[in-house]
């Protein structure tokens, strides 16, 4: 986009473009062909538009990856994106070099949480931040496959009310908070419905400050960061409990593209292929194998 002006954004309308050949096709008489053959030549369109190193990036022969800061832990370790260190660090430069570019060619660039699935163009390839995939949020931004499933958590300090909690019915009595804009603010609203009105935060660090100076009884975060909270950040809190996954399908992590990107399929096949031998098992089994055991909140 940057290199060779109007690219990318061209690439991004190939999809609209190839959707009116289509139906033009259609129009004039064609057979419409079995859904299998079909199936297979998108496949092979994407194979094709997805040269390892040679993708319609924002800057030619670079690949932008995005994320907040801080960069938590056990997401990201020493708040450097840049190491390679840290589940989602380790899993951007895996999902870099399926794609073709070294960690050389990597560049991290820092967006708020939230302003990463805003509507908007984006000037990031893709954003990695703990954002799950919602059909609220992709009306706005691209998804790609999920790299990751989580459940939500409770946190609170161990002398406290809310650290006695066994169920759902235990926690809608005290103050609840979490960072705004996420799914664990969305659970504390739809799920535990508490009495008093959830408090909400622009980042986790506030939220964990509140939780300290007693401003909140328990906050809510997605599991693995309850994990390294307690044990590493508010050690006199503990972990209450963890909720179920709603309707059915779990809750996932997916990188964040911009709407319509000529990437995103790309960067889908790129994520399947790392869960298909195994590699996001692997960087899940190194950075979060303590987030297991947290007793379900009914």
């Amino acid at each position: 986009m940057h290199a060779v002006p109007g690219t990318s954004r061209a690439l991004r309308r190939a999809p609209y473009a190839a959707a009116a050949v289509a139906l033009l096709a259609v129009a004039v008489g064609c057979a419409p062909q079995p859904e299998d053959n079909a199936s297979d030549k998108a496949s092979g369109s994407a194979q094709e538009s997805c040269a390892k190193g040679e993708l319609s990036t924002e800057t030619s022969g670079k690949l932008t990856i995005a994320t907040d800061k801080p960069a938590y832990e056990p997401w990201f370790k020493d708040d450097d994106p840049a190491g390679g260190e840290g589940f989602e660090s380790a899993v951007a430069y895996a999902v870099a070099k399926q794609l073709g570019y070294d960690k050389a060619d990597v560049v991290w660039q820092t967006v708020p949480f939230n302003k990463a699935f805003a509507p908007g163009e984006k000037t990031f390839d893709f954003d990695i931040n703990q954002v799950s995939i919602s059909d609220e949020r992709k009306k706005a931004v691209d998804f790609s496959s999920g790299y990751y499933d989580v459940r939500q958590a409770v946190v609170a300090l161990k002398d406290s009310q809310a650290a006695k909690a066994t169920s759902i019915d235990g926690l809608k009595d005290v103050k609840l908070g979490a960072q705004v804009g996420t799914t664990s603010l969305a659970y504390i609203n739809d799920v535990v419905k508490p009495r008093q009105d959830a408090a909400a935060f622009a980042k986790n660090d506030q939220a964990k400050s509140a939780l300290k100076n007693g401003q909140v009884d328990a906050i809510v975060v997605d599991l693995p960061t309850a994990f390294y909270m307690t044990a590493a950040e508010v050690t006199d809190a503990k972990i209450v409990g963890q909720f179920e996954n709603q309707g059915g399908t779990p809750e996932q992590f997916g990188l964040v593209l911009d709407k319509g990107s000529a990437l995103t399929p790309c960067v889908t096949d790129a994520v399947d292929a790392l869960r298909e031998d195994g590699t996001l098992a692997r960087i899940e089994k190194q950075w979060l194998s303590d987030a297991v055991g947290a007793p379900v909140l009914k």
